[in-house]
């Protein structure tokens, strides 16, 4: 039984992140910039919100337009109430 539960509490290695970034499922809008969100958002250890407005400033040229501008300051103003109220 230990060896489950230490096998579900391990961490993404690069390999396995590397390894996922190879495809991406509904679209390529990720797959064409330089550096992928996901990369950066992992490599930094980027909290949720944080991620998230990053992934939807990256891609709205190419994928959600207006909507992901929009989704990306909600998860600003998120920040701003978390770390800054």
């Amino acid at each position: 039984m230990g060896t489950m539960v230490s096998k579900q509490k391990q961490k993404m290695t690069n390999k396995d992140l590397f390894e996922s970034l190879k495809y991406q499922e509904g679209g390529d809008h990720y797959s064409k910039m330089k550096v992928q969100p996901a990369y950066f958002i992992n490599e930094n250890n980027l909290p949720f919100a944080e991620g998230n407005a990053i992934k939807y400033i990256c891609r709205h040229k190419h994928k959600g337009k207006e909507q992901d501008i929009k989704k990306a300051i909600h998860y600003l103003k998120m920040i701003l109430d978390r770390d800054y109220s």
